[in-house]
């Protein structure tokens, strides 16, 4: 169940951010993902399995940008 993760998708988390946000935008993709949190622009960087782990779901997709 290996989902495809795109550049500037923002993704919902299971769990909170302190700042009250559970939405991350995605600005590096590679063995770790680097993610921007939407309420206070705090970046994180994950493993990848953790990162796949934590994803509640994709609230918004960049996959028409990435085929062109």
């Amino acid at each position: 169940m290996a989902q495809t993760f795109y550049l500037g998708d923002v993704v919902q988390m299971k769990k909170q951010h302190p700042c009250g946000s559970y939405d991350w935008e995605i600005i590096r993709l590679g063995a770790d993902i680097k993610i921007k949190c939407v309420g206070c622009g705090r970046i994180v960087m994950l493993p990848r399995v953790k990162f796949q782990k934590g994803i509640k779901k994709i609230i918004k997709s960049n996959v028409a940008q990435q085929e062109e």
